[in-house]
């Protein structure tokens, strides 16, 4: 693998999609993220990897198509809707396509330089035939099928860090030997029903630096080696941080920064590639939010000049 410098990072503006007044969902970071990276200088000269947005084909290979179709075509059920928690309209269908699009490069990218990020994905509460928690298709587990498919990879470990344990791709994978998905995650935090991980770590509430990363230090290194993946995929939600409206950690920034050299660099030493992704982040000030979601670019090109 010849890793360029800086590490390729993956952006789309569709990942910003247009949102009712007053939604929750703090669609802005995406576009703010992008900025702080051209700002920072970490997208490199040659800026930004601009992915095509996913096939109908690779969707299906994980999603049920009454589901996809209802998504693209705008006809989802209510129900079905109130559940992703996002509105059934054409700029978040084209999102949605956009990020899965953007893990898929991410992943592609890795492969080939070792280290990869996209600027959006995450989306772990998607499930076959559902979305839910703000995920409308997972775009993980979309990229992990797809290259298992294609011959591209035999083996991928799926390290969800996200605050809210990865419940759509532990049941997408549930019995299927070649993802290995682990989620780290708060015990009490949404979903209330978890599925089951090949390897689940519930925290207690107000888990703070120290605690947390001594416990992923205690198990990613062996879980690398015991999986021997072929690619990584490195959910990095900043939702366990202490101010995170959504979370029930107490990380702090400097916690979630050593949280991404630590896995990153777990990876990189072992020779294994790694696509990162952005996951959660829910705090109302947009400028913080986009700044902490970017230690994860940060820390890609830090981990290539150590």
């Amino acid at each position: 693998m010849a890793t360029p410098f800086p590490p390729p990072i993956v952006h789309h503006p569709a990942f910003r999609a247009e949102m009712p007044a007053g939604h929750r969902f703090p669609m802005d970071k995406f576009s703010r993220l992008a900025a702080v990276l051209e700002a920072e200088g970490v997208a490199g000269p040659a800026g930004f990897v601009l992915p095509e947005p996913i096939d109908l084909e690779s969707l299906l290979l994980v999603h049920d198509e009454a589901y996809v179709r209802g998504v693209i075509d705008l006809t989802l059920p209510a129900e079905v809707a109130r559940r992703v928690g996002l509105p059934n309209t054409e700029s978040v269908a084209k999102r949605a396509q956009a990020a899965v699009g953007g893990t898929l490069a991410a992943a592609r990218l890795a492969l080939a330089h070792g280290i990869a990020c996209n600027t959006a994905g995450g989306s772990h509460h998607a499930q076959a035939d559902t979305g839910a928690g703000f995920c409308v298709f997972n775009d993980v587990a979309v990229a992990a099928r797809r290259l298992l498919a294609e011959g591209a990879v035999g083996r991928v470990l799926v390290v969800d860090l996200d605050v809210h344990q990865g419940d759509g791709t532990a049941r997408i994978f549930e019995g299927d030997s070649s993802v290995f998905t682990f989620s780290m995650h708060a015990e009490k935090n949404f979903p209330a029903r978890k599925a089951v991980s090949d390897l689940d770590v519930a925290l207690p509430d107000g888990t703070g630096d120290a605690a947390y990363l001594e416990t992923l230090g205690e198990v990613l290194p062996d879980l690398l080696a015991r999986t021997a993946p072929d690619l990584v995929f490195f959910n990095a939600g900043v939702d366990p941080h202490a101010d995170d409206k959504l979370g029930r950690l107490s990380l702090s920034d400097e916690g979630l920064a050593r949280r991404e050299a630590f896995v990153l660099g777990s990876c990189l030493e072992r020779g294994i590639p790694v696509a990162g992704v952005i996951g959660g982040g829910y705090d109302a000030d947009i400028d913080r939010l986009a700044h902490r979601h970017a230690l994860l670019h940060r820390a890609a090109r830090k981990a290539l000049e150590a």
